[in-house]
């Protein structure tokens, strides 16, 4: 007997999250509070950036190839987006220590927060399934939410250029 024919095949199927299954935010959202320790082990929220714009960008592990360029774009240009008002703060599923190290090692002038149950991840619907080298697997879909001093969402970049973000992000506020 066929798997297609048991319904087992089915049930596999409707188990498992796509992207297209994830919560999606869009342009003009309210941003989902969030509370997360950052790599100090310290609590915080959305709340602390209320009055503030900030670029919320969320990377799939610290010290890869891809979110290290990504990460050190963005502190490269970081007075650049303080210039324009964007606060930035970063946020994977690592360890508080992990956080630590990851911006000690690469002088991070903002915070890194430890999403270790992907509560955050997932609020922000960005975190699913993926697929890498022929394998299945849930984990963070490379995303940046440009959030207002009022919490809402201004702007989704989804394609994110790693060497190149903080580059985008600014280009899209003279659009």
């Amino acid at each position: 007997m066929s798997l297609l024919k048991t319904g087992i095949y089915q049930i596999i199927l409707s188990s498992r999250k796509t992207k297209e299954d994830m919560k999606h935010l869009k342009e003009g959202d309210k941003a989902p509070d969030f509370s997360a320790k950052n790599e100090k082990g310290q609590q915080v929220t959305l709340k602390d950036f209320q009055g503030k714009k900030l670029a919320l960008f969320f990377y799939p592990a610290a010290n890869t190839p891809g979110c290290t360029a990504e990460a050190c774009s963005l502190r490269d240009h970081y007075k650049d987006l303080q210039l324009k008002g964007i606060e930035v703060l970063g946020v994977s599923p690592d360890s508080s220590k992990k956080q630590s190290n990851f911006k000690t090692k690469f002088s991070f002038p903002y915070s890194l927060l430890a999403d270790e149950d992907q509560s955050v991840l997932k609020s922000y619907g960005v975190w699913g399934e993926k697929q890498f080298m022929g394998r299945t697997f849930d984990g963070v879909h490379r995303t940046t939410f440009l959030i207002d001093e009022n919490g809402i969402v201004k702007k989704i970049y989804d394609k994110v250029d790693t060497a190149e973000h903080a580059q985008q992000i600014l280009e899209s506020l003279e659009k």
